[in-house]
Order: structure tokens, then C-alpha cells, then sequence
């Protein structure tokens, strides 16, 4: 039970752990300190909603599923597990990584959410990573751990986006510096490679 919830806390918090337009917009909301709260738990539910989604869309999708394509399933999501630490791994050997923000802060509570919304139901990546990704690897649990596992993915992103929204001041400095981007696309890569092997396991890929 606590591997699940684990896997998913760690999992969760890899694919939101990136250089990108809703990390920065949250970065220099957290500096000015502006709605950080609103920012933060926008954020979070909007993953968390996404997760429930995809958790519960992907269950269902599968019942109606033959062990082989779930199995099929468990291996392309391993594949692209495996690609995206790799991706990570070559992002941690370059050195001109830095986050990159703009200066204007929006007037308003509701211009403040727009953009946030846009940047966030907008992005491509966020639905492959939430309602796909995640929600095809919760089929490796069953019952309680499936919801532990979600627990963990909807956690992780409360802890990283309120951390982030919070910590801003203290986290810009060290995170404008390309060795700190180094040291975290390693460890990464690394939650990547593991949680793509034990689903080529459970796909009996391996």
C-alpha cells in the first residue's frame, strides 16, 4: 500500500518537475508575491482533477480490455517512460538550462487565473501526462492501491506547486544556476527508469 502511494507521489512529481510557461508564471507570482495561494491551489486541483480522470477513465476503458492490449498498453507506456528519463539524462550533460519568466504581473485576481488557465488546458503535455500516462500506469494496482497511487500523483502536485509558489524567493536563485538543472533531471531520469521497469515487468515485457 505504501509502494503505491509512493510510486504515484514519485511519479507525479517527475513529470511536473520542468522548465515550462505554468512553472515560470508561478515562479514569478511566488517573487511578487501576488494570489500565490489562488496560484498554487490552481494549479493543484486542476492536476488533481486530471489524475482522477485519467485513473478513472483508463479503469473503465480497460474492463472492456484483453490482458494482451493492457499488457501492449504497460509496454508503450514503458517505452515512453524510458525516452523521457533519456531526455532528462541528456538534459542533465547540457549547461545552459535556466528558467526563463517575464517581468509583467496581470492586475487581477481573474486575469491572474485566465492566463493560468490558458497555460495550463492549453498544453498538449499535461493530458498525455495526467489522464494517459498516469492513468494507464495505475492499472498495475488494484482496489485500495489504485487509490493510494492516485493519492499520491494528486499530493504530489499540492506539495511541488504550493513549494514552488511559496519558496519562489529561495527557490529562483538556485534554480537559475544550470548544475541545480543537472542534479534534477538526473534524479529524474532515475524515477523514470524505475517506475518504466516495473511496467515492462507487469506488461511481461521483461
Amino acid at each position: 500500500m505504501i509502494s503505491a502511494f509512493l510510486t504515484g507521489f514519485a511519479l507525479g512529481l517527475s513529470l511536473i518537475i520542468a522548465i515550462g510557461a505554468q512553472n515560470a508564471f508561478v515562479l514569478r507570482q511566488g517573487i511578487s508575491q501576488n494570489y500565490v495561494f489562488f496560484v498554487a491551489l490552481f494549479c493543484a486541483v486542476s492536476d488533481a482533477i486530471l489524475i482522477v480522470i485519467g485513473i478513472s477513465g483508463i479503469t473503465f476503458f480497460f474492463d472492456a480490455l484483453t490482458l494482451q492490449v493492457s499488457n501492449a498498453l504497460f509496454g508503450v507506456s514503458a517505452i515512453w517512460l524510458t525516452l523521457y528519463g533519456f531526455n532528462r539524462l541528456a538534459n542533465a550533460f547540457k549547461s545552459n538550462l535556466s528558467i526563463e519568466y517575464e517581468s509583467t504581473t496581470p492586475e487581477s485576481l481573474v486575469k491572474t487565473l485566465s492566463i493560468l488557465s490558458m497555460l495550463t488546458f492549453l498544453n498538449p503535455h499535461v493530458y498525455l501526462d495526467t489522464v494517459i500516462l498516469i492513468g494507464t500506469i495505475s492499472q498495475q494496482f488494484m482496489s485500495t492501491n489504485k487509490i493510494l497511487f492516485g493519492l499520491g500523483a494528486c499530493l504530489a502536485s499540492f506539495a511541488f506547486f504550493f513549494s514552488l509558489a511559496y519558496g519562489a524567493r529561495l527557490l529562483a536563485p538556485i534554480m537559475e544556476k544550470p548544475l541545480a538543472w543537472r542534479i534534477l533531471d538526473g534524479l529524474i531520469a532515475l524515477v523514470m527508469f524505475s517506475i518504466a521497469f516495473n511496467l515492462a515487468i507487469d506488461g511481461n515485457w521483461v
